[in-house]
């Protein structure tokens, strides 16, 4: 990966006000080192939580030699002081996250939260898991703590490209069964997808304990609808084309877009989870500043 791909995903502008301000965790999570965030345990020693496999710049002295003489496969042996909160960003590939009016589609504006908020949890030397999905999860880089991680997420966001459609419920509920440690799930999605069964899905991450955030990430012209004349719409994810005047369906399309867009506001509030509608036409610094900013105002916030 070039200098200038690592440019086009980390926002220097975005860095600097995000690590001014911070993510911390804003419940009890499962940490694994005195720090900034509350753990439920008290007075417990290293312990042995996991294999990773082995990332350049990871320290060599916690590589499982017998794992190697196995396998013949590098692994790192992780313990549960190594990090404070484990963060899972699951980033939607889907093909309709391809739509952009601006500079940015959505896909491309959500690799860009996911890379500024990875490099972000790693700074505070939390641990970060990445996901990448559709209908299934297409690629995964298994949680670390390691800061030289942040190159292969990086490489993985950059190589990926959404054709698919997308089955967001089932990529929630997999995840709920996966996770066995209380952290932060940071969801960044146009939610395009079975409403029901996608607020389904961020309750069973909730019971499970985990915090929730949902990045909701919109094109300026799916809020406004400014089309004029007559226009021919391309379906994506396999809907068909659609021959209108936008005129005459305007006020149609935004009072449902709006419905749309209230109806997960309001599962996701009656879940605790916060809700961040996110506009690709505006810069990421002032979206990752504004949500980070209120996120402090209410970090005495309770189940």
């Amino acid at each position: 990966m070039d200098q200038k791909q690592i440019e086009e995903l980390l926002d220097p502008d975005a860095i600097s006000r995000a690590e001014a301000l911070g993510l911390h965790a804003r419940y009890v999570v499962e940490g694994y080192m005195a720090g900034e965030h509350k753990s439920p345990y008290r007075g417990f020693a290293i312990e042995f939580a996991q294999h990773r496999e082995y990332a350049p710049g990871d320290d060599t002295r916690h590589l499982d030699w017998k794992v190697l003489g196995r396998t013949d496969r590098y692994y790192i042996k992780q313990y549960e002081q190594e990090t404070n909160y484990i963060a899972n960003i699951l980033l939607d590939g889907s093909e309709s996250m391809q739509y952009g009016s601006g500079k940015y589609t959505k896909l491309q504006y959500g690799k860009m939260m996911a890379a500024c908020l990875s490099y972000l949890i790693l700074h505070q030397r939390d641990a970060v898991a990445l996901g990448i999905f559709d209908e299934n999860m297409r690629d995964y880089a298994p949680r670390s703590d390691n800061k030289g991680t942040i190159y292969n997420i990086m490489g993985r966001l950059a190589a990926f490209d959404g054709t698919e459609k997308t089955d967001i419920a089932k990529t929630l509920h997999d995840l709920a069964v996966q996770l066995r440690r209380k952290g932060i799930v940071i969801i960044i999605s146009d939610f395009f997808d079975e409403e029901d069964a996608i607020l389904d899905g961020i309750q069973h991450l909730r019971f499970g304990g985990h915090e929730v955030i949902v990045l909701h990430t919109l094109d300026p012209d799916e809020l406004d609808f400014p089309f004029q004349g007559l226009v021919e719409f391309h379906g994506l994810e396999q809907i068909p084309k659609l021959l209108t005047r936008p005129a005459e369906i305007r006020k149609t399309y935004q009072r449902v877009f709006g419905d749309f867009m209230k109806r997960i506001r309001r599962g996701c509030e009656n879940n605790h989870v916060h809700y961040v509608q996110v506009d690709t036409s505006q810069p990421l610094s002032q979206v990752l500043s504004s949500y980070l900013t209120f996120r402090l105002r209410t970090a005495k916030s309770k189940f």
